[in-house]
């Protein structure tokens, strides 16, 4: 996931991210900051933005909100950037986002689907491109209870101890009560902390539950998820796991092997193999940017997202400016 060094040169369009580049989530900080990074040497092959060359300053939060408050305030007041594109994840979206807000620049295309960026009425600085977790639980629930023969008190819930994990089960939630669930005590819900694989406790409640899952929506990162998958196998637990698109599909199904079989992941890109406009020149801006590069979920993600962003500021008549940006 290796990708060139982008430096900023004098009058360039300076972009920034606060981003998981270490620690247990850092395959899909690497991945979205791949696809901007493709999106942006793309335009700038093309001649930038009115002549101005594009720029990106990403700085590794590790997935830890108290690292991404120091980051942000260094992307929004020293590098003095545009926009803040592309962070991943929900715990720090919790702190990027307000400090965004409250300097009015513009948080664009997070790798999240948390409830909390995506308010009725909408925050202005706050602009979404992938669909909520709530959409992706609710999008499960329905295809168990519609197709798969499943009792809504028999889907069970694994997440991640934080506001991410608490999105997507309060979405799967929603549409289990949709389906005519009446007692939300019910349904067992384990859980585990971020940053960790300790995930026993989680595993236990769900084994335990007076119901016996039929299927399991797992909302949390790959090395947790796939300890529970096979842990869950290896303690008879005959069930269907499924799993939001944050988990990142290729590094599950790395860590899982043989294990992975039968496991659904949701999306909210189409796939990188996909014979689509888009995806044909996601490749081949990847390919360009790094001949060494895999095609991803998360990379194709952070390339639609720069893409919409580029359009945008290329209808914008001068040089793009926070404000201005937000408006287009």
């Amino acid at each position: 996931l290796a990708a060139p060094e982008n430096p900023c040169a004098e009058g360039a369009l300076v972009f920034g991210m606060s981003t998981a580049l270490s620690g247990p989530a850092a395959r899909l900080g690497l991945e979205m900051r791949q696809g901007v990074l493709a999106a942006f040497a793309e335009a700038n092959r093309a001649g930038g933005i009115h002549g101005a060359s594009l720029c990106l300053v990403a700085l590794d939060d590790g997935y830890e909100p108290a690292r991404t408050v120091p980051n942000m305030h260094t992307l929004i007041e020293e590098e003095r950037v545009l926009a803040v594109v592309g962070n991943v994840g929900t715990p720090t979206a919790v702190v990027a986002s307000p400090i965004a807000t409250r300097f009015r620049t513009l948080f664009y295309g997070a790798f999240t689907g948390a409830g909390l960026l995506r308010k009725t009425p909408p925050d202005r600085y706050v602009i979404n491109y992938r669909a909520s977790y709530a959409e992706e639980t609710e999008a499960m629930v329905d295809a168990l209870v519609l197709h798969g023969g499943v009792r809504p008190e028999e889907i069970a819930f694994f997440t991640q101890r934080d506001a991410f994990g608490d999105a997507g089960f309060s979405g799967g939630l929603r549409a289990l009560q949709r389906h005519g669930l009446k007692d939300v005590r019910r349904v067992a819900h384990g859980r585990y902390e971020r940053n960790t694989v300790a995930i026993e406790n989680g595993l236990a409640t769900v084994l335990m539950a007076p119901t016996p899952a039929r299927a399991v929506i797992m909302v949390g990162a790959y090395s947790p998820c796939a300890a529970f998958v096979r842990l869950a196998k290896a303690s008879g637990l005959e069930a269907r796991f499924l799993t939001v698109s944050f988990v990142g599909a290729a590094p599950l199904a790395e860590e899982l092997g043989r294990d992975g079989e039968g496991v659904i992941v949701t999306q909210v890109v189409p796939h990188y193999d996909a014979d689509l406009a888009v995806v044909r020149r996601f490749r081949q801006a990847l390919a360009r940017l790094d001949p060494a590069g895999k095609p991803s979920f998360g990379a194709l993600e952070g390339y639609i997202a720069g893409r919409i962003l580029l359009t945008a500021m290329q209808a914008m008549p001068g040089k793009p400016e926070r404000e201005g940006i937000v408006a287009a």
